[in-house]
């Protein structure tokens, strides 16, 4: 499977054209083939939650931070081309990167924060937007590197989440460990300051 991060196009190679797409690998700077875990066939039988319950337990400072940083957020998925429509929220995502990665009270106020202020939205903000707020509410606060984008297999499903400096999901379902991160920052020489 292919993702395009500028795009969001996401591409199934199998037989012949996946031979051909890894030869090409080999003789180009292209970033190697990220190995998927592997998950029992399931026949598309298996269920995952669609939503996820919000939680509580977030202060106001943070829920208002929030609100405007959903908001910015559905404004650039909304403003601009539709084609790179992904790729501006990835961005967004990924702006802190280079901060110290949050502990695990930092992402989960910032998780459970973002979930409040959706709740107040007449929008659809699903796991991408609701990430990306998040990622956007820990750079405020200092701590970044913590977006995450996977894929699962059986049926092929992506998500988008956030985690601590130890890569552990924040508040998600126990599921988000068939997830294989696609997108993961190097975890060398990020420390938590």
């Amino acid at each position: 499977m292919i993702v395009n991060y500028r795009t969001g196009e996401t591409v199934v190679l199998t037989g012949d054209p996946l031979t051909r797409w890894l030869a090409s690998l080999e003789s180009s700077a292209a970033p190697a083939p990220i190995a998927i875990r592997a998950s029992e066939v399931s026949w598309g039988t298996h269920e995952s939650p669609a939503r996820l319950e919000p939680s509580a337990g977030s202060s106001w400072l943070f829920r208002a931070a929030a609100l405007v940083l959903l908001v910015i957020t559905l404004a650039v998925r909304q403003f601009g081309r539709t084609r790179t429509r992904f790729g501006r929220l990835v961005r967004l995502a990924e702006a802190g990167r280079e901060l110290p990665l949050p502990t695990s009270n930092h992402a989960r106020q910032a998780v459970r924060s973002v979930r409040w202020a959706a709740q107040a939205l007449p929008a659809r903000i699903a796991c991408l937007e609701e990430s990306t707020a998040a990622s956007l509410l820990l750079m405020l606060g200092g701590r970044g590197g913590a977006w995450r984008h996977g894929l699962a297999t059986d049926p092929i499903r992506l998500h988008a989440w956030i985690c601590d400096l130890h890569g552990q999901p924040i508040d998600e379902p126990v599921h988000t460990d068939q997830y294989t991160p696609i997108n993961a920052p190097e975890f060398a020489g990020k420390k938590n300051r």
